[in-house]
């Protein structure tokens, strides 16, 4: 054998046995789990109507409303590394919403919806962009679970992050949204992957 065929056989038997000794991806765990609920309080809802704005979820984000606490919004986990107590990470999450503004006419959809475990913070990517937008954060009064504990969870009030709301006035043509806006709770349910 001359010395290319010795190195393509050598190369090729390095290649399979990387093949042989990585799992497949169908030999996975349990892939993470869970969901994040955004809700609007129904002084929220009223103050916006009144003002044109709407949001709807988009599949596979699902909707509900109860006379008690408002209209949710709640994205599927698809995937992610969190670990909520630490701060540390990232889920990925389902779905995507849609903004509306009645007066105007526009419209601003999101999709590539996640939650920051180190911002805390729900961020999307707008429809024809790369670059996410962060439009929630867990606001005052949020609680955790501990380290270790699963699922691990994380609950508080839902504020309209400041470079949200900019981006969403200037999306909708609105001076609705304002940074620090209360808007109801953001509730996280997150079991990662195992």
């Amino acid at each position: 054998m001359n010395r290319t065929a010795v190195r393509a056989a050598a190369a090729a038997a390095v290649l399979a046995a990387t093949a042989f000794a990585l799992p497949s991806a169908g030999a996975t765990g349990t892939p993470a789990s869970g969901s994040v609920a955004l809700t609007a309080s129904n002084a929220f809802l009223t103050q916006a109507l009144q003002s044109g704005v709407a949001a709807v979820p988009l599949p596979s984000a699902t909707g509900s409303y109860d006379n008690a606490t408002g209209a949710t919004a709640t994205f599927p986990v698809t995937g992610g590394n969190a670990v909520l107590a630490r701060f540390y990470g990232a889920i990925t999450l389902g779905g995507g919403l849609a903004f509306a503004d009645a007066l105007t006419g526009k419209i601003v959809c999101f999709h590539q919806v996640a939650f920051g475990g180190d911002t805390q913070s729900l961020t999307a990517v707008p429809d024809g962009s790369t670059t996410p937008v962060t439009l929630f954060a867990l606001g005052d009064n949020t609680v955790g679970s501990g380290n270790g504990v699963v699922p691990e969870t994380l609950a508080g009030d839902a504020d309209v992050d400041p470079s949200g709301a900019a981006y969403l006035d200037k999306a909708l043509h609105t001076t609705f949204f304002t940074g620090g806006q209360v808007v109801g709770s953001l509730n996280v349910s997150y079991t990662p992957a195992s």
